[in-house]
């Protein structure tokens, strides 16, 4: 059925009504002609009272007009004024306005339309107070007839902003269609709420809504509420599953006016739905409209608005006819429509009239609170769907989580023991790092996996604490902190972050100008810290026989020699002066000591007189003592020598330090040097060589400057170039060793150094260079620092983390945890060594160039052992003492019975030297 064929219907009904009982009035509906469910409803309403005669209202004409969206203002005006002109002119004008257009071009055209004519006006347009352009700024006597009630679409979307206050959400992605008019609402939805957010219009293409989603993902949102149909819904989170947009990371709504479940293929989501409230009753009113007047509009929130709206429009209206409201009531065609003279309506107070209607209302009844604030209080559901793999969770399901009153201010009601807590986003933040010991480093942990740990995780954790979020971490793809090259392109953690790869860089990184002016830097973590030198550690070479090492092995050759020599030449004038002892005895009988110089005594004697002890009683003949003294004046002066130049050997190799600073390290050729490559330490001998030429080239074109006058000229002439010109020289060298590419390859070229006036030096960061000492003996920092500046956390340019995080990090270092940490990493670091204690000049000879006396006195006594050991087994074997004893005994007998004069001689020739011995045995 048309139409115009419904309408010639219902007006045959209402002729068919007693006519003394009827009201008749005429009504203009205006919509666009998308709007199905308000041409529905109205339909139906007319339908109703044509059906219903004893309401007692006629509706004896319905001018309609859809308007179709995209005609421009003058043919809609026209089109308006054609069909409002011919009903005047036919003296059928309509007494009432329901205008059901939504929003937009549109919307205006007809506000202003109304208005202009001063036609009562029922309006269920979109927008809140303020957005109806055209209907601002009205009088009294205009707001009473000129009357807007909020769509079910414009006050269900309410529960977008009542979530976000409930849940503390602080950013979010409002994705609409066209179910829910949002023009109006891209300012006013979420005003005066701590929330950075994007109101966007779900795109048309599967394509086209990723590439949305990838936006809405890049601009750091992680909380989607998506406004429309269960069909968009639908869309829109089988695009966000395809983009891995569901987990903890993000927190997923959806609000819709149509009833039943949600679906989508989603492998597992989990999506917090409201809906309106459709109970059985309201249900059963819906199905009687829809088989009674035909209100098969969908969904059934808007239908029965509509209906609702149109009846509660038309008894209004119908009272006021009826009240003779209309008796003096001038209307004005649009072609006599005079500017200068607009036509007014007083006391008409239509409003009034909408108010008293009593109708029996599908929803709760309507909140009049004037234009932009009039509603229908909605109740939504609010429920959690589980969703694995496209289907409904069959254990968790859909679970109702409580109840949401949209446009009252109790806003959302959690059911008992029930919130969605567990349905927050968990904000999760990129960090990209560069492993540097103690800062970063990694491990492989009890589940096979690799963690990261150290200085910088405990301090992001602390951050945690206080800032609350979680985040993942991973290694810079090139290992680098970040530099800039002549291309103004970046590199290593810097990269991520300008990329948006990552939101955090953590890792030792320096404040570094040109690094300010691409990321943005947090307060400073760590104590100012420069670059210095590490160099391999000098070893003093040890042994335990060093103390023979003093001399060269020719003169130790020549003093056994000389050993040698005067111990025979001893003997020899010991064994032919007749001075000496054993040939003239008889001189020397009176004497304390006597002593025989056999060959055996001479060895002894020279060995001893060499020592503190002595070598004993010298000989008796005067050229044997001149030997002896000579002897003693050797010994003297070889002890002496050898004494001195011990201790001056021992400590010529602790003096030995060739390299204490940059300047020593830049003014020798033997020890090659460089920083890592892409490092800030390198960044700095660059720049700093940079400098140099350009101060170089500044300085002779002032000299060369032909404009300068002679006596200006003068005072620049030198004889030679005023600057140093260190750092170039240095970059050179630097260049010419090769810059390690990695910290092992470094780490190996510092170890191969042969010693420390031959080898390798590595420039770094002095942190780097300080753990490397603390976990190793053998490394060793040479200088003091130069070039400092602080560590500090690298966030996105302009992120909202910088502030968080400088507030987090003051507090930690009020707190005193920064020192905390810093005790933890260095001071009881569980890799630090024990290194034993490097010697100095005040120490003593260590025991390793000492232990070969030791080695010599156990050797004695080892040889006095075995020879106590020989002299026994001689003794004791080989002698027969008992034999010898007894002949000796007879032989002093016989020549005790024969005594002579010269027994003594004659003794010493038989038998030499005899004294009694006794028998040990």
């Amino acid at each position: 059925m048309t139409g115009r064929q419904l309408v010639a219907a219902l007006t045959m009904l209402a002729l068919a009504a007693p006519a003394s009982a009827q009201t008749k009035v005429n009504i203009m509906s205006l919509y666009e002609s998308t709007n199905t469910a308000a041409e529905s409803g109205i339909m139906a309403a007319l339908k109703y009272f044509a059906a219903n005669p004893t309401e007692g209202i006629t509706v004896e004409h319905h001018y309609y007009k859809p308007i179709v969206e995209g005609d421009n203002i003058e043919s809609t005006v026209n089109a308006t004024c054609d069909v409002f002109d011919a009903a005047v002119d036919a003296s059928a004008p309509p007494h009432l306005i329901l205008d059901a257009t939504r929003t937009g071009i549109i919307r205006d055209t007809v506000k202003t339309f109304t208005k202009a004519l001063a036609l009562p006006t029922f309006s269920a347009s979109f927008g809140q107070q303020g957005d109806l352009r055209e209907w601002r700024d009205l009088t009294a006597s205009q707001d009473q007839y000129l009357v807007q009630l909020l769509p079910p679409a414009d006050v269900l979307v309410q529960a977008v902003r009542d979530m976000v206050n409930t849940q503390n959400i602080t950013n979010a992605a409002v994705i609409y269609d066209d179910t829910f008019v949002m023009d109006h609402k891209y300012k006013s939805l979420l005003e005066n709420l701590p929330c950075r957010h994007i109101i966007t219009r779900a795109a048309d293409t599967d394509a086209a809504l990723r590439a949305q989603l990838t936006r809405l993902k890049e601009a750091l949102l992680v909380y989607y509420f998506v406004v429309g149909s269960q069909d968009t819904i639908r869309k829109v989170l089988e695009a966000a599953n395809a983009m891995q947009l569901f987990g903890k990371k993000y927190s997923w709504y959806a609000v819709t006016k149509e009833e039943g479940s949600i679906g989508c293929g989603c492998d597992n989501s989990t999506v917090v739905v409201m809906q309106p409230i459709m109970d059985a009753a309201i249900m059963a009113r819906v199905e009687k409209l829809k088989k009674d007047y035909g209100l098969t509009a969908k969904p059934a929130v808007d239908a029965a608005f509509y209906f609702d709206f149109a009846v509660r429009g038309i008894k209004a209206i119908a009272q006021m006819v009826k009240n003779g409201k209309f008796a003096s009531f001038a209307f004005v065609k649009c072609a006599d429509f005079d500017e200068r003279k607009p036509p007014t309506r007083d006391d008409f107070n239509l409003r009034a009239a909408l108010k008293a209607v009593k109708i029996e209302e599908t929803s709760d009844p309507i909140v009049w609170n004037g234009n932009g604030k009039s509603y229908i209080p909605y109740k939504m559901s609010i429920i959690k769907v589980e969703i694995l793999k496209g289907k409904i969770d069959k254990v968790a399901g859909e679970t109702s989580m409580g109840q949401l009153e949209v446009g009252v201010r109790d806003g959302v009601r959690f059911e008992l023991s029930k919130s969605l807590a567990s349905h927050q986003a968990i904000t999760v933040y990129r960090v990209t790092t560069v492993e540097q010991p103690p800062f970063i480093m990694k491990r492989i942990n009890s589940n096979g996996k690799v963690e990261f740990y150290g200085y910088c995780i405990d301090l992001i954790d602390e951050i945690r604490k206080i800032v609350n979020f979680e985040y993942e971490i991973s290694e810079a793809p090139d290992g680098l902190f970040g530099t800039m090259n002549d291309k103004e392109e970046w590199n290593g953690m810097i990269k991520e972050l300008i990329d948006k790869r990552a939101e955090i860089a953590l890792a030792p990184l320096s404040v570094m100008a040109e690094r300010e002016n691409v990321v943005d830097f947090t307060v400073p973590y760590y104590d100012l810290v420069g670059i210095t030198i590490l160099m391999l550690k000098p070893k003093t070479p040890t042994s335990l026989f060093r103390f023979l090492t003093v001399l060269e092995p020719e003169v130790w050759g020549c003093i056994l020699v000389a050993y040698a020599f005067t111990s025979v030449l001893l003997y020899i004038f010991d064994r032919f002066s007749p001075y000496s002892y054993q040939n003239n005895r008889e001189k020397y009988i009176d004497d304390d000591e006597k002593r025989e110089f056999s060959f055996k005594e001479c060895l002894w004697f020279c060995m001893c007189s060499l020592t503190p002890q002595g070598g004993g009683e010298a000989p008796k003949n005067l050229s044997g003592r001149l030997v002896a003294a000579t002897w003693w004046l050797f010994g003297f002066i070889i002890i002496a020598s050898y004494t001195a130049n011990l201790a001056a050997f021992l400590t010529v190799s602790r003096l030995d330090t060739p390299i204490e600073s940059l300047d020593d390290l830049a003014n020798q050729y033997k020890v090659q040097y460089a920083p890592m490559n892409g490092t800030s330490t390198m960044t700095y001998f660059q720049r700093m060589e940079y400098i140099e030429k350009k101060f170089y080239e500044i300085w002779k074109d002032m000299s060369l400057n032909d404009s300068m006058s002679n006596v200006e000229r003068a005072k620049l002439a030198v004889w030679d170039y005023p600057v140093s010109d260190k750092y170039t020289k240095m970059w050179q060298s630097m260049q010419e060793a090769g810059l390690p590419t990695d910290f092992a390859s470094a780490l190996a070229r510092v170890r191969a150094s042969k010693s420390t006036s031959e080898g390798f030096a590595y420039l770094g960061d002095a942190t780097d260079i300080r753990y490397l000492v603390l976990t190793n003996c053998d490394l060793q920092i040479v200088g003091e620092e130069f070039s400092r500046k602080p560590y500090a956390i690298a966030v996105q340019q302009g992120s909202p983390l910088k502030d968080q995080f400088n507030d987090a990090i003051l507090k930690l270092l009020n707190q005193r945890k920064l020192e905390t940490l810093k005790e933890r990493w260095w001071n009881q670091n569980p890799e630090k060594k024990s290194c034993e204690a490097e010697n100095d000049q005040s120490d003593g000879i260590s025991i390793e160039n000492i232990g070969g006396v030791f080695i010599v006195i156990f050797v004695g006594i080892g040889l006095a052992c075995i020879t106590l050991a020989f002299e026994y087994w001689w003794y004791r074997h080989r002698k027969g003492a008992t034999v010898a004893d007894s002949t000796r005994v007879v032989a002093v007998r016989q020549f005790a019975e024969k005594p002579s004069n010269n027994f003594s001689k004659d003794n010493k020739r038989l038998h030499g030297d005899m004294h009694p011995v006794d028998n040990a045995w």
